[in-house]
């Protein structure tokens, strides 16, 4: 084994040795070693100079060989200086074809340190953020995109959500941004330019809504004509028309049920639609749900109520009648004859939860996920049989996106399903059966 040090003290003994002979020589062999220890240390000292200018690069190439202690810590530390160099040119060259894969990116990129501060950004993200260089460097995104949804969200550090939004400096861009953290605590901001989809989806949006007021005149006036029709007091004809007239009147009610959902869901879907709120007594709702649930199934099936009748919501109650009785109603269909349904109403921590049981059909696994797709059905035959217009759970979807509510599905087939709607804290009201007072609930 190489032992640097121990080369260097017998260098050193060597030195003292000779300058003790040559001193005796001379009839003076302290001054003699005083002399070889002083040169000594200043070899030592021009070592430490030309190595502290190499280190601080003004001198460039190899330090030289020193031998000993000191030649070895100058080939150390060129090796290390060369690996160093090939690292670095390495990383480079890594991040040069990044940044140009990710300026060739379609999607605008931002790169953000654990604070939200902007580190680097694409072209794209140039263009729909109007991020400049290099003054915006270092500075927290959400002091130049202040939109207050963008805001809530940088805040919010729910990397699995997304945020649909303006662009900044173009109101005519639509952007879907989401976030991916990466590396020490950095994050990725990738926003989408969905313009193109935003606008097809509102042409799809008025497609269907001036084909459903185009539609509704001819079927209310079709309608009106069987209704007539139906109630002709001819006998004879009455009992020769009666079932393609009765099959022809239900499917002119069925269309209309189709238009009128259609129109709800075009509204509900509209940008810009103001949500009206109110106290909504949810109980007195309930009740109303209930009866109609059970005139709908002609009490086969047993209804049962259990709620917390001093919960109230905050929201738009013709919309929250529509997911309460769509969902009731949705069991009633689908529970046979003695069949047992159950509508909750209860608090959770601060949250207000609505859930519908029942022990019907029940949905397989690989349909929940597509069931508030308008038009989706399980199964076609039986939905429309039950007068179904497979727009109800989209209008839910919807209802529920406006209030901040949040549906889950849980269902095995042959033993039944569960609907359950969770409301936020800040929509939950309580009410004093006794005065009447009602006060938002603690948050």
């Amino acid at each position: 084994m190489k032992r640097p040090w121990l080369k260097e003290v017998w260098r050193l003994a060597v030195i003292l040795l000779l300058a003790a002979l040559v001193g005796l020589i001379f009839g003076n062999a302290l001054l003699s070693m005083f002399l070889a220890v002083t040169g000594y240390l200043v070899w030592h000292v021009r070592n430490l100079y030309e190595m502290q200018r190499w280190l601080n690069g003004k001198r460039k190439g190899y330090l030289g060989d020193y031998g000993g202690l000191w030649g070895d810590v100058s080939e150390a530390l060129y090796q290390h200086s060369r690996r160093d160099k090939k690292r670095k040119k390495r990383l480079t060259q890594i991040l040069s074809r990044f940044k140009k894969s990710t300026n060739a990116m379609p999607d605008a990129t931002v790169v953000l340190d654990a604070h939200g501060n902007i580190e680097w950004w694409n072209k794209e993200a140039k263009r729909i953020f109007g991020l400049k260089s290099p003054q915006d460097t270092g500075r927290p995104l959400v002091n130049l995109v202040r939109d207050p949804k963008f805001v809530e969200f940088m805040h919010s550090g729910d990397i699995n959500e997304r945020v649909e939004m303006l662009s900044p400096v173009d109101a005519n861009i639509h952007l879907s941004i989401r976030i991916i953290p990466y590396g020490n605590n950095q994050r990725l901001l990738v926003a989408r330019d969905t313009t193109r989809l935003h606008t097809l989806e509102q042409m799809r949006q008025d497609f269907i809504a001036n084909v459903s007021h185009e539609l509704r005149t001819p079927i209310t006036v079709i309608t009106g004509y069987l209704e007539a029709l139906a109630d002709e007091n001819d006998q004879p004809s009455k009992e020769q028309w009666h079932k393609s007239l009765d099959s022809m009147l239900q499917q002119s009610h069925r269309m209309e049920h189709i238009v009128r959902d259609l129109l709800l869901l075009t509204r509900l879907e509209t940008e810009g639609q103001v949500l009206r709120e109110q106290n909504v007594n949810v109980p007195a709702l309930l009740d109303m749900v209930s009866d109609n649930a059970r005139v709908l199934g002609q009490n086969r099936q047993q209804v049962e109520l259990d709620m917390d009748r001093t919960l109230h919501l905050k929201g738009n109650r013709d919309e929250l009648y529509s997911v309460f009785s769509n969902l009731v109603n949705n069991a009633v269909r689908y529970t046979p004859d003695d069949g047992q349904i159950e509508v909750r109403w209860f608090r959770d921590g601060n949250r207000a939860v609505f859930g519908v049981r029942d022990n019907g059909i029940g949905i397989a696994d690989h349909h929940l996920d597509r069931l508030t797709e308008r038009f989706y059905r399980v199964d076609v035959g039986r939905s429309r049989d039950s007068g179904g217009t497979g727009l109800g759970l989209a209008i839910v979807k919807h209802i529920l996106t406006r209030h901040q509510a949040k549906l889950h599905i849980e269902s095995t087939p042959g033993k039944g399903s569960y609907f359950q709607v969770s409301f936020p804290a800040k929509r939950t009201l309580e009410a004093d059966n006794g005065e009447g007072e009602v006060t938002a609930i603690a948050q």
